[in-house]
């Protein structure tokens, strides 16, 4: 070796302190005779602290009890100890990308110099005859790139880009062990087919641990990371014959150099490839609660609890290596499945859809749906979260319906009502001027050539209770007038209320009657503070996260008392009628305390139930994704049964008690708190008492 050689080498190996200063001598090549190239002084060949971000890993999801039902990643990587690789993969990665890696330091002199020989001939960086050490430092470069722009930065072919990884190679020798970078470049490197780190890679490709891996595995996983998109053997059959190829020469090389035999190798390259191609499990669409995890994921996305930016957010669940506990509880989740399989079929073009909600909590104990989730119109799967509103990939919702009316009696009672006041009204409703309906930005809203009809119940003189059993229209409009429309909108609001696509409430003079779309989550979570006693709790999916690095962070739920609990002990006295002298009657109650209130839109164009009891509360919502103006439920077959026209208690409510029926089994009852005496009776709207009849006979005489 001449005097630069051994300079190099100094150099490379951290003993000299000093810089490249003199040429490098190469071996003519090329017909332009090129015998000597001068390397430019003073380049400061010194270690360098190489960044090293953490790995990106998957997060994985799990339910109440700590079960696995999703994963996220940005790449499919399961980080594991050298210990727990197989020693063969080990030889094999090493034989052929850098067979002298326990013996040099973290530059290969010969190695670069072969490679700068070639890549003078060819004009460019052709050859990267770089260490294992040195690969390592380009995928952290790599990884660490955000944009397009940087990650060709840290792949452009040139010199500087090479120095620079040899400065930081030498820092990354300096600082770890040679264990600990083979380890480290394992667990970074790509392997195709969507996995990253030789574990990931092992099962993907073999379905086996890396600590399984045989050594034709292992030789087709070494012979993979030089070009992993060329030998993707997901890509089909030329790319698993080129996989083939690479890994007989990989295998031929660990017979080179003596770390097998021939007959080792021979039989090696009889064997076929053995591609599995084991699905990558995580995303929303293999997870056994598809819309919940599609909730989940729209939740840390959107929630600056989870990062400041939508940037940051996205890295945290993609990249973190999450362990995320959530609240979903698969006994309740199955109890919700099962009633809607019951009663709406996935071909049905109605699509029924459930959440179920604890009071007092806001946790999120189900989210089903009648449709599967999906991309495939072919199977009726629909591709947004049909449960939740669009913030967590929902859509528009359903028109709510007289659920709505809920808010104007909550209302009443707040201002002091009692639950038998009420007044007389008629078969029809006319605003008596455009100011006796307010929004709350102070526009009248009163509809005066407008008129409210019924669809259930009858006219006459009604009470809080009676008016709601039979959800009577005529009777709710003038409850809300003598309420103020703006203060039922802000009960409404103080509930969580708003509409499922983000937009602006409806505040109109209808808003009773359900106009605004809505969603199952919203809509039962809103009645989940009635059965908490006036606590209303923000809907809550997620309540533990451990990081990468086993950080935990606990997040309780976000509660405020929105009306007095007595207010919301006369609405549940109120509603629990609804289930046993009104509109749910037929169907009847589920054997403990439970209330709730039906709800039916213009011509069936949607139908909703939600409910509650002390300890789980519930909505379901029945309407065609297609457009509920044009395809309304009438004269359709749901489930195979024939409907003429549905109604809330036609199917969400059936669906709603037998959900409640199963998912509460095994639960001890919580009774509601029973009706404060402030509230009972009648104060100033009493139903008047007819005069007394006379019937004494009148004498008469005839004189």
């Amino acid at each position: 070796m001449n005097a630069t050689g051994k300079m190099l080498r100094l150099a490379a190996m951290g003993a000299a302190a000093g810089v490249l200063v003199a040429g490098i001598a190469l071996p003519a090549v090329g017909g332009a005779g090129v015998g000597l190239v001068s390397a430019v002084k003073d380049v400061g060949l010194e270690p360098r602290d190489l960044p090293e971000p953490p790995l990106a890993q998957v997060s994985v999801v799990q339910d109440v009890k700590g079960h696995e039902i999703a994963r996220f990643y940005e790449q499919y990587r399961e980080v594991v100890p050298l210990g727990e690789m197989a020693d063969v993969m080990k030889t094999a990665i090493i034989s052929i990308e850098d067979y002298r890696y326990y013996e040099h330091g973290p530059i290969d002199i010969e190695g670069t110099l072969r490679a700068l020989a070639r890549n003078m001939q060819a004009g460019g960086v052709a050859q990267g005859g770089s260490s294992i050490t040195q690969q390592y430092v380009k995928q952290v470069l790599l990884n660490s790139a955000d944009t397009e722009a940087e990650k060709n930065k840290a792949l452009e072919a040139s010199y500087a880009r090479k120095l620079n990884e040899l400065r930081y190679a030498m820092g990354v020798e300096k600082k770890y062990s040679k264990d600990e970078i083979l380890e480290k470049y394992l667990n970074i490197a790509y392997f195709g087919a969507g996995a990253y780190g030789v574990e990931a890679a092992a099962k993907r490709f073999f379905g086996v641990d890396a600590s399984e891996l045989t050594l034709p595995q292992a030789a087709t996983l070494a012979g993979a990371v030089q070009d992993p998109n060329a030998t993707d053997p997901n890509l089909g059959k030329t790319h698993r014959d080129r996989l083939l190829k690479r890994r007989n020469v990989v295998l031929d090389r660990m017979a080179e150099l003596g770390k097998i035999t021939e007959a080792e190798a021979t039989k090696a390259k009889a064997t076929k490839i053995g591609y599995k191609g084991t699905k990558l499990p995580g995303g929303c669409e293999s997870s056994k609660y598809p819309y919940f995890c599609v909730y989940v994921r729209n939740e840390i996305l959107n929630n600056s609890d989870f990062g400041k930016t939508a940037k940051d957010r996205v890295r945290f669940l993609n990249r973190g290596g999450l362990t995320i506990r959530t609240t979903i509880d698969p006994s309740m989740q199955a109890a919700a499945d099962a009633a809607i399989r019951k009663w709406v079929d996935p071909s049905d073009n109605p699509v029924a859809a459930e959440a179920l909600v604890q009071p007092g909590t806001g946790a999120i104990r189900a989210m089903a749906a009648s449709r599967p989730y999906g991309t495939r119109k072919i199977r009726h799967e629909m591709s947004f979260n049909l449960v939740a509103d669009a913030a967590h990939g929902g859509g528009i919702g359903f028109q709510a319906g007289s659920t709505f009316k809920t808010f104007t009696l909550l209302t009443v009672l707040k201002q002091g009502m009692k639950v038998n006041d009420g007044f007389s009204a008629g078969a029809g409703y006319t605003a008596p001027s455009s100011m006796a309906f307010k929004s709350c930005d102070g526009t009248n809203v009163g509809e005066t050539g407008f008129t409210v009809t019924n669809d259930e119940g009858s006219p006459g003189w009604l009470t809080l209770q009676t008016g709601t059993w039979h959800s009577v229209n005529t009777f709710f409009m003038e409850l809300e007038r003598r309420a103020g429309l703006c203060e039922v909108v802000k009960t409404a609001k103080s509930l969580g209320i708003h509409r499922s696509d983000g937009g602006a409430l409806q505040e109109f003079e209808t808003f009773t009657l359900g106009i605004n779309e809505m969603d199952p989550v919203t809509v039962a979570n809103a009645y989940a503070a009635i059965g908490a006693r006036g606590k209303y709790c923000a809907p809550m999916a997620i309540s533990r996260i451990t990081d990468s690095s086993g950080k935990t962070t606990d997040y309780r739920p976000k509660c405020r008392q929105v009306f007095a609990p007595e207010v919301a002990d006369a609405a549940a006295y109120v509603l629990s009628g609804v289930l046993t002298k009104g509109t749910m009657a037929a169907v009847g109650g589920i054997g403990r305390d439970a209330a709730g209130k039906t709800g039916t839109n213009d011509n069936s164009s949607s139908a909703w139930f939600a409910g509650f009891t002390p300890d789980l509360a519930g909505a379901v919502s029945l309407g065609d994704p297609r457009g509920t103006s044009k395809y309304k439920l009438n004269g359709v077959t749901i489930g195979g049964r024939y409907y003429g026209e549905v109604f809330g208690a036609s199917v969400p409510g059936p669906i709603w008690k037998d959900t409640m029926l199963k998912a509460l089994s095994g639960t001890p009852e919580t009774k509601f708190t029973p009706l404060d005496p402030s509230f009972g009776g009648c104060g100033q709207s009493c139903r008047p008492v007819a005069p007394p009849r006379d019937d004494t006979p009148v004498e008469i005489r005839l004189d």
